[in-house]
């Protein structure tokens, strides 16, 4: 004889009550840095499975609601993000599931999704590559029917002072003028000699490893242009880091930095021509970060686009 079947319980929903002591709506309520895979979509149009953390985040319009349904919201990235590639529409439509399983208490909505976006770069001379992994950080939000997405990127680059460079060849020049003085006409062999001699060559310029922080808000009706834009900036400023490096390598990243002396300042300014030439870029805000060498402190240049009411440069 089998045991009887006892009904299935109803279990307690605290967060659905009302409580009427603590009322008041809240501006946003949610959850962070969610452990989730995303799919992206490759430069060969496959898609690709990466790790990301995941910010996900409502309003709490109605003020007498105690709190929000966080389980749906896990449910619906889990749904969206692992089954779909990661896109505007993507996005737009994981935005619309949570704010209509929130009816009755939200109408606003927001999510953040950060991961390391992995491309292989070919190396300066030599016939190696190598893996580079820049972060990317994409921030969407749908309120009352307008959908905003906004694209972050960390792009590393090589900086060479100019005035380093400057002071540096006047020590040269110094050197040169001292160690010839009084020898005659100079004999081509002689002088190349000198070059590549340590006691020649004194002085050099100071360089350091640099950054570029973008926070890009995409104009309607494009894809994620993300490696793309990533080319573009690296482009621009000639000395991006490298992966696999051989000495024919370490000799071409010299000569890229020798012909790209740059200050932030420069460095900025060659970004933002690239930014604002681009349709895809509704508004732009970007820091060039040189992590300099020659004292504690960083040298920083900012610009943004010069949208009204957009980006601000604090």
């Amino acid at each position: 004889m089998s045991a009887p079947t006892s009904p299935q319980r109803l279990l307690p929903d605290i967060a659905s009550e009302a409580q009427a002591g603590h009322a008041g709506a809240l501006d946003g309520v949610g959850m962070q840095r969610i452990e989730m895979p995303v799919l992206l979509l490759g430069a060969d149009g496959h898609a690709q499975r990466v790790s990301a953390r995941v910010d996900a985040f409502v309003n709490l319009a109605r003020e007498d609601a105690r709190g929000i349904h966080m389980s749906r919201l896990y449910l619906h990235l889990d749904r969206h993000l692992s089954a779909e590639p990661l896109t505007p529409a993507s996005l737009r439509r994981l935005l619309r599931d949570f704010l209509d399983s929130h009816a009755a208490l939200a109408d606003r909505a927001w999510v953040r999704v950060r991961y390391d976006h992995l491309a292989r770069r070919a190396a300066l001379a030599s016939a190696h590559s190598g893996w580079r992994a820049y972060p990317v950080e994409l921030r969407a939000s749908l309120h009352g029917g307008e959908f905003m997405l906004e694209l972050g990127l960390e792009v590393q680059y090589s900086s060479t002072c100019p005035a380093s460079a400057a002071l540096a060849r006047q020590l040269i020049q110094d050197r040169f003028a001292a160690d010839f003085d009084g020898h005659g006409p100079l004999q081509r062999d002689a002088v190349l000699a000198w070059l590549g001699r340590a006691d020649g060559i004194v002085a050099t310029p100071h360089s350091q490893r640099s950054a570029a922080t973008l926070r890009l808000r995409l104009a309607p009706g494009f894809e994620l242009p993300v490696e793309d834009l990533i080319d573009r900036v690296e482009r621009a400023l000639q000395t991006p880091v490298q992966t696999a490096v051989k000495r024919e390598d370490e000799q071409a990243f010299a000569l890229a930095n020798g012909q790209n002396l740059m200050f932030c300042e420069d460095a900025a300014r060659r970004i933002r021509g690239v930014l604002a030439a681009d349709e895809r870029i509704a508004d732009f805000w970007l820091r060039a970060e040189h992590y300099e060498s020659l004292h504690p402190h960083d040298a920083v240049a900012i610009a943004t686009k010069g949208v009204p009411g957009g980006y601000a440069a604090s």
